[in-house]
């Protein structure tokens, strides 16, 4: 039996619960998010709700083996770098702020008022049902471009070295990521020093946290 982990209730949390918990009815589906109005009216058999903040959820409850297949962050906020710099510590990994002269390094950025910045091979919005093909654009069914998690994985930026986990589709338009990749994300992490540039993307899409591993 699948266990899903649904990191978020909002929009994207609850089209991914909807769309999944219907076509397969056999799946468990574990909904977290901090707001208990946004799981109130989840009240089906193979729900479960936890009311607390994401990536506490993650460091409290996420171990080697723990019987959950796919978690899909559906938070405004990098879950992967935020469970890292929990397991870590402070004393031992810092966020920092990237210069903006990345920018001419990489496709469509936007920098978040968080720090992050958040990349797109695409100049419009995506349908939200998107199968992510894997050689054709769904919307202008030309070539697709490189794949962003291949992209950021080769970055080359100053001293920084890109550690990249790649989100793999579950549903159309719903990715995500599975324990083991998430702890290896996670040993890439602590193998490195200096500056470093978290990632996580998918064929199209991505967000990078910079950080300075002390």
């Amino acid at each position: 039996m699948e266990t899903i982990w649904i990191i978020g209730a909002g929009r994207f949390g609850l089209k991914a619960l909807d769309q999944l918990s219907r076509q397969h009815k056999d799946w468990q589906f574990v909904l977290v998010d901090k707001k208990l109005e946004a799981l109130e009216k989840l009240k089906e058999a193979n729900i479960s709700i936890e009311q607390t903040d994401g990536a506490r959820f993650l460091l409290d409850h996420l171990k080697p083996g723990t019987n959950v297949s796919w978690i899909i962050p559906s938070l405004p906020l990098h879950l992967a770098w935020e469970w890292c710099r929990m397991k870590m510590g402070t004393d031992r990994i810092e966020q920092i702020q990237v210069s903006s002269k990345i920018d001419s390094f990489l496709p469509h950025p936007i920098h978040g008022t968080n720090k992050d910045i958040y990349v797109s091979n695409a100049d419009f919005i995506c349908p939200s049902n998107c199968n992510e093909p894997e050689e054709f654009c769904t919307v202008t069914k030309g070539p697709r471009k490189k794949d962003m998690f291949r992209r950021l994985k080769e970055l080359q930026f100053k001293d920084y070295t890109s550690i990249v986990l790649r989100s793999k589709q579950i549903g159309a338009g719903i990715g995500g990521y599975t324990p083991d990749s998430l702890f290896s994300f996670l040993e890439k992490v602590a193998a490195h020093t200096g500056l470093l540039l978290l990632c996580t993307a998918c064929r199209c899409h991505g967000v990078i946290t910079g950080v300075k591993r002390l």
